[in-house]
């Protein structure tokens, strides 16, 4: 929108300033002054789009200057990064589930139709939650204690299934700065190499390897902090579902001791 509004001004610039050209022509006035005003303007529009191409065409012309190797391996750790990350947030969204509404559910399910119906329910309703409910009912026939310990083993292999390849998006969270950092090193090795060889201190002799070797640094803190944000949000996501499992857990024990006391009654 930017753009087309600049294309625009300079545009109405350039009609603007050749009617103005043809009214001093006929009037024999000073067509000079305005064929420099309107070359001004248009030099101007110039320098205003290419300020808003600035910021992608100056990121896209350091990728490319920090060189193939380095900027490559943390291209390859972002590509990565971002593809587990962004697998794990489509399979937490999909696990979560109304905790609340699901317990309401499985109790209504437990007290008109017993553990079967309600165990019927949880195999109609997707996540973590109703996988562990499930557990639960089906050894609710034995004991409170034997549902009991299958709810707490079960909630381990789902917390499992939660945390999957989520310490990859760690690695690759440590491994991109370490290697914008290597590479800074070994670019400053190579510029001290070409002062060594040249016998002199000059600072256009090293200027553009050192420049080099600091954008490696700066690419490797990008993908970084990028897949940082993702990190957080993904651990963030684990632990209110493994917060809601351990909720639903509680009420689940309860449940079943309501259930068997009624039974019995």
């Amino acid at each position: 929108m930017k753009r087309l509004f600049s294309i625009l001004v300079i545009a109405a610039i350039t009609v603007l300033g050749a009617y103005n050209l043809k009214a001093a022509n006929s009037a024999n006035t000073l067509p000079g002054t305005i064929v420099t005003f309107v070359q001004d303007e248009e030099a101007a529009g110039d320098e205003l789009v290419e300020e808003e191409l600035g910021f992608h065409q100056e990121l896209k012309k350091r990728f490319i200057e920090g060189g193939p190797v380095f900027m490559g391996i943390v291209l390859l750790c972002l590509i990565l990064g971002l593809a587990i990350a962004i697998e794990r947030i489509i399979f937490l969204n999909l696990s979560t589930t109304n905790t609340k509404k699901l317990a309401q559910n499985v109790e209504d399910a437990l007290n008109s139709g017993g553990i079967e119906a309600a165990k019927e329910v949880c195999r109609n309703t997707k996540g973590p939650v109703a996988s562990i409910y499930y557990q639960g009912l089906d050894r609710a026939d034995e004991s409170i204690e034997a549902a009991e310990k299958a709810v707490v083993a079960y909630g381990g292999v789902q917390m499992g299934q939660l945390e999957k390849n989520v310490s990859w998006v760690s690695l690759f969270i440590a491994l991109a700065p370490m290697l914008g950092f290597m590479g800074t090193v070994i670019g400053m090795i190579q510029a001290f190499d070409r002062i060594e060889a040249a016998g002199d201190m000059q600072p256009s002799l090293v200027a553009g390897g050192i420049k080099v070797a600091l954008l490696t640094t700066v690419f490797g803190l990008i993908v970084a902090i990028i897949l940082q944000i993702f990190y957080n949000y993904i651990i963030a996501k684990i632990d209110s579902i493994v917060n809601d499992m351990e909720d639903a857990s509680i009420l689940l024990i309860d449940m079943l001791v309501a259930y068997k006391n009624k039974k019995r009654v």
